[in-house]
C-alpha cells in the first residue's frame, strides 16, 4: 500500500506533480491484476471494431468500451474505493470533457493556486495533466497505487458510464459518498467534435462512419443516451451527489455555473472572494481562447495510447456547428433516436438546449 502525502487541505493539486515529484509508489511492483491476466474476460465479450480505428470495443455490462479499457472497469467495480471528499468529473467523449475539468480544477484549487495568479499550474499544463485519468491508471498495480497516494481531496476524470461505478455516486452506507460532476452536450454537436478529433489521426475518415456509429450505439462508451440517462436519473435521484451540467447551458453563463459548481463540492465563493472577481478571474483562466493559445495546449500529444496532438482538444467550443457538416436528414434521424431514449425520464434537446 502506498503512502499518502501529508495534508492537501487547500484542495487537489496538480497529478502532473503529484507524479513526478512525490516517489511514493517507487516501491510498487508493476504486476498485472487478475483481469488483465485472465484472457477470457475480455475475449469473451461481444466485439465490434470502432469506426476511428483506434481500438477494437467490447461490449460490457450493456455498453462499447475501448477494449484498452475494460480491466479498469472491471478494477472500478472490485477494488475501487472512493472517498468521501473525492470528485470525479465524468463525460460521454467529446461533450467539454476539456473545459470541466479546467474549471473544477480552478475551483477546488484556488486556495493553493489563484487564478490570477501568473505561477497557475493550468499555465503551464493541460488540464487533462492537472487531473488523473481513471481509465489509464486503473488495472494496474502501479497506477492504483497512484490514485491511493493522492491527497484529499481528489479530482479525478472519467468516461466510464455510471453503471460501471456501482458504488462511486452512491451515497452511504451504499457507497462512498463522493461527488461527480458530469457534462452533457447536444449530440450533434457531440458527433462533429468526435469526427474532427479522430480526423487529427485519420484525415479520410468519412464524416458519415462516425455518425452511423453513434447512431448504431456501438462507438466508445456508447450508447450516448444511455451513458446521458445514467448521470442524469442519479442527478434528480441525488442532487447532492451528482451535478448533471449541460454544455450550451456553460457557453451561455460560465460564471454563474462555476458558482453552482462551487457550492456543489462544498467551497461556496465567499462574498469577500465575490467581490475581489475570483469568479472572473476562473472564467478567464479557462475560457475557451486563452486555453487554446496557451503553449502547453499545443504541443505534445494526450498519451501514448492515445497519440492526438493536444490542441485537438481546442478546435471551436461552440454550439451549432452541426449544422454546417449535417444532412437535414441526418439530424433528423439522430434526433429522434435522442428523443426516443430519453423522453421518458424527460430529458431533451431543443434547438441545441438541454430541458
Amino acid at each position: 500500500m502506498a503512502k499518502k502525502v501529508a495534508g492537501a487541505s487547500l484542495g487537489p493539486f496538480p497529478f502532473a506533480d503529484v507524479e513526478a515529484d512525490s516517489g511514493l509508489v517507487s516501491d510498487v511492483p508493476e504486476q498485472l491484476p487478475e483481469e488483465h491476466a485472465d484472457a477470457d474476460l475480455v475475449s469473451a465479450l461481444p466485439s465490434a471494431p470502432m469506426a476511428m480505428g483506434l481500438s477494437n470495443l467490447r461490449l460490457y455490462k450493456g455498453f462499447w468500451l475501448p477494449e484498452w479499457s475494460v480491466p479498469a472497469a472491471v478494477a472500478l467495480q472490485r477494488r475501487f474505493e472512493p472517498r468521501r471528499d473525492d470528485v470525479i468529473v465524468a463525460s460521454f467523449p467529446k461533450s467539454g470533457t476539456t473545459w470541466v475539468n479546467a474549471l473544477t480544477f480552478a475551483t477546488m484549487a484556488r486556495r493553493a493556486y489563484p487564478a490570477a495568479d501568473a505561477g497557475h499550474p493550468l499555465l503551464r499544463l493541460n488540464p487533462h495533466q492537472c487531473i488523473p485519468f481513471l481509465e489509464g491508471l486503473l488495472g494496474s498495480r502501479r497506477g492504483e497505487a497512484k490514485l491511493e497516494a493522492l491527497p484529499s481531496p481528489r479530482l479525478m476524470n472519467t468516461h466510464m458510464p455510471l453503471a460501471m461505478m456501482p458504488r462511486t455516486a452512491a451515497p452511504p452506507p451504499g457507497g462512498g459518498g463522493c461527488k461527480v460532476v458530469y457534462v452533457c452536450r447536444e449530440p450533434k454537436d457531440m458527433v462533429v467534435s468526435r469526427w474532427h478529433f479522430h480526423r487529427r489521426l485519420h484525415p479520410e475518415l468519412p464524416f458519415a462512419d462516425v455518425f452511423e456509429a453513434v447512431c448504431s450505439g456501438a462507438v466508445a462508451y456508447g450508447p450516448a443516451w444511455d451513458h446521458m440517462l445514467g448521470y442524469w436519473s442519479a442527478s434528480t435521484a441525488r442532487p447532492d451527489s451528482v451535478l448533471f451540467l449541460r454544455y450550451e447551458d456553460l457557453l451561455r453563463d460560465p460564471a454563474e455555473h462555476v458558482r453552482a459548481l462551487a457550492r456543489f463540492v462544498g467551497l461556496p465563493f465567499s462574498g469577500a472572494e465575490e467581490d475581489a472577481g475570483v469568479v472572473d478571474d476562473i472564467v478567464k483562466l479557462c475560457s475557451f481562447g486563452h486555453l487554446k493559445n496557451l503553449e502547453a495546449n499545443k504541443t505534445g500529444n494526450l498519451n501514448p495510447m492515445l497519440p492526438i496532438p493536444r490542441d485537438a482538444l481546442f478546435r471551436k467550443g461552440v454550439a451549432g456547428d452541426w449544422a454546417n457538416h449535417m444532412t437535414p436528414e441526418m439530424a433528423r434521424r439522430l434526433d429522434e433516436i435522442v428523443a426516443d431514449k430519453l423522453h421518458a425520464v424527460g430529458l431533451a434537446f431543443h434547438e441545441g438546449r438541454l430541458d
